[in-house]
């Protein structure tokens, strides 16, 4: 049973667990909260808010997600209390004169982390905002200064916008929870960058990614399990295509999912996976969906459900779920709902998600299995100064009151500056704009006519806000016009538009 209570103005969820006893505390924010120039912002105050732990013995961890960032420990009762309260005393007070080693610390903490196949994914389905930023490195550390961590602090790591929880014998005697008041803050609305659904894009890698938002609800995460079944049986033991077939997923808000697919590939089979994965997809959406995956998923997951509730696993998600303004529900509730899931529940699921669904395809096309080509380009161009391309024949580069484009052909590229979610920029005076909609424009001004003057105005129209000043280059990494190619070469990659416009918003330079 699952006690709801309150320490220190924060809501707290204690129920009975097997095992060690082990508590958190969590806050509705997250990557989706942060503005692109900010990236980073949150994952810094974590990491701030932990140092004052770090010779502890006891295990403990910090997490930062896309809606959510929360504080967790194993350990004694005197641990607990020690842990959490050393946390909320550091949110109060931030070791701020770590944070020039703590940045260090994200970035060498990023450049070890290998890339997620899905990782392109939310980029391509909501752009440079809100629920786009895990597409994203931590781009915004440059600027980010004392005063905007304390701001963050202020807005987000509150008693409203906060809730505890504890697995064991109740709340630790001595534990405090000093954090300042506040208001409980909503997930930050979807928006979208895809005109319609069901879309594809080109993936650079031989890996198939599926993903669609889908209602938050047994049934849904029912259908995840059945279409890992379906993928495994067809992909890989049947036809041989794909080693590694698997699924997701992810509770979003109070009432969206995300489900997501993944599927290797080998060279020459990229074709047959797709195909082999849209028949899967098909099949479960017109109600060809087997019995018994369903009845094995059911099982899997009421089983999981249980033994979760055992061991105290399932707080963490209620405490999140009541974050996102869900009610608290026991184990029995839960388990009830997941035995109601059958066939009929699945294809309704799938349906819903074939509509709304993003591809990723695995180095090929993926209008031929009836999606729409996402956009890689921008409708037009802004309107102003022109400087002609030093390398490409008919590319320009073109700056104007409204924004930044570069044009090459029928392709083009646009930044408006009203809708700029961030410009690096680098001493030798290269910049790198993002439009909120994920396209973007890299000008090397070594590379164009006038291309310090083009600058010049871009600065003069970008609002400071979204100005990430980064250090400077190796001057052998500044690029050096090279000689014009043929007459009827393609673009090159190393031009500011070549490669850009086949994928705009995979234009993500570290």
């Amino acid at each position: 049973m699952i006690e709801q209570i309150e320490v220190d103005g924060v809501p707290a969820l204690v129920a009975p667990a097997s095992g060690p006893a082990h508590a958190g505390i969590a806050f509705r924010v997250g990557f989706a909260d942060e503005p692109l120039a900010r990236r980073g912002v949150t994952h810094l105050v974590e990491h701030l808010a932990l140092f004052s732990t770090g010779g502890a013995d006891y295990h403990y961890n910090g997490a930062t997600g896309v809606e959510h960032t929360f504080f967790h420990m194993q350990g004694s009762e005197d641990e607990l209390a020690a842990f959490l309260t050393g946390v909320c005393a550091s949110l109060r007070d931030l070791p701020l004169q770590r944070l020039a080693v703590e940045k260090d610390l994200l970035r060498a903490e990023a450049n070890g982390r290998n890339p997620a196949a899905a990782g392109p994914m939310a980029l391509w389905r909501h752009g440079a905002r809100d629920h786009g930023m895990p597409s994203y490195p931590e781009w915004g550390l440059p600027a980010i200064t004392a005063d905007d961590l304390q701001a963050w602090v202020r807005r987000y790591f509150t008693r409203e916008n906060a809730v505890l929880w504890v697995a064991g014998d109740g709340v630790p005697a001595g534990l405090r929870l000093d954090l300042p008041s506040g208001v409980r803050r909503d997930p930050p609305a979807m928006s979208s960058a895809l005109p319609a659904t069901p879309a594809w894009f080109g993936g650079s890698s031989g890996m198939l990614v599926w993903d669609a938002l889908v209602p938050r609800a047994a049934r849904s995460s029912v259908f995840a399990g059945v279409l890992e079944r379906a993928m495994f049986r067809e992909l890989r033991q049947e036809g041989g295509l794909s080693y590694a077939a698997h699924t997701g997923y992810e509770p979003l808000g109070a009432d969206r999912a995300l489900v997501t697919a993944v599927a290797d590939t080998l060279p020459g089979k990229q074709n047959a996976v797709l195909g082999g994965f849209v028949d899967v997809l098909a099949a479960l959406r017109v109600g060809r969906v087997e019995e018994t995956d369903v009845a094995a998923v059911v099982k899997k997951q009421a089983e999981a459900l249980r033994q979760a509730d055992e061991q105290g696993t399932r707080l963490p998600g209620q405490a999140l779920g009541l974050l996102a303004g869900r009610p608290v529900r026991e184990a029995g509730e839960a388990v009830a709902e997941v035995r109601a899931v059958g066939v009929a529940e699945v294809a309704q699921v799938a349906a819903e998600a074939w509509d709304a669904g993003l591809l990723m395809t695995p180095q090929t096309r993926g209008d031929w299995v009836g999606f729409t080509a996402a956009p890689v380009r921008s409708e037009q161009a802004v309107s102003g100064s022109a400087y002609r391309s030093l390398e490409t024949p008919g590319e320009r580069l073109i700056v104007g009151p409204e924004g930044v484009s570069v044009v090459a052909g029928d392709n083009c590229a646009t930044v408006r500056f009203d809708a700029c979610a961030i410009v690096r920029a680098w001493p030798d005076g290269a910049r790198q704009l993002v439009g909120a909609d994920g396209i973007a424009v890299l000008v090397e001004p070594t590379l164009f006519t006038g291309g310090a003057a083009a600058v010049g105005r871009i600065d003069a129209g970008v609002p400071a806000a979204v100005r990430v000043d980064e250090p400077a280059r190796d001057p052998e990494d500044v690029p050096q016009p090279a000689p014009a190619p043929s007459r009827g070469s393609q673009v090159r990659r190393g031009s500011a538009i070549g490669g850009l416009l086949a994928r705009a918003r995979r234009a993500v330079r570290r």
